[in-house]
């Protein structure tokens, strides 16, 4: 028969442990929804962001397939840097460090 303190107490380091892990994936979805809302805004119009959806320009890559070509991690530095194309149409912009992160684990969410 096991003691009632130690039941109680990996009862308690369970809602804990629990606690934590919802607080983070808290965090990680904040990341995930204000990259979201960044790429809608400026990259929607001609490729697909979502999981399901079509580049509305046929050429340009789908945001859920970046990951099949190189890791999406890499694209920070072009992100902070500011990203320039040689297409006409692509807007010129650079990301704060956070802003980065936010694109970045936005990306990484469409790899699951």
């Amino acid at each position: 028969m096991q003691h009632p303190v130690s039941t109680l107490a990996l009862a308690a380091l369970v809602a804990v442990l629990s606690l934590c892990a919802t607080w983070a994936e808290a965090a990680e979805d904040a990341h995930v929804r204000r990259g979201r809302t960044f790429v809608q805004a400026q990259c929607a119009r001609c490729h697909a962001i979502g999981r399901t959806d079509e580049s509305p320009l046929a050429k340009a890559p789908r945001f859920r397939d970046l990951h099949t070509r190189y890791a999406v991690t890499d694209l920070a530095e072009a992100l902070a840097e500011g990203i320039r194309t040689g297409h006409p149409g692509m807007p010129e912009f650079q990301l704060e460090p956070d802003q980065v992160e936010d694109v970045i684990r936005y990306l990484t969410s469409l790899e699951r």
